[in-house]
């Protein structure tokens, strides 16, 4: 599963629902830089983005 997300100081700010997860749940988070600078972030992945 990837989703988007935004880090606001030591936080990452999910940008997409997770429904499937309860909370609580322990996860592991594979961190990938999109960009230096994101003008404008785009929230919701593409279908083909989540399977890739």
């Amino acid at each position: 599963m990837k989703v988007r997300g935004i880090k606001r100081g030591q936080n990452i700010e999910v940008s997409e629902q997770l429904n499937n997860i309860p909370d609580g749940t322990e996860i592991i988070i594979d961190v990938k830089f999109i960009a230096d600078t994101i003008a404008e972030p785009q929230l919701l992945l593409t279908d083909s983005e989540k399977t890739s």
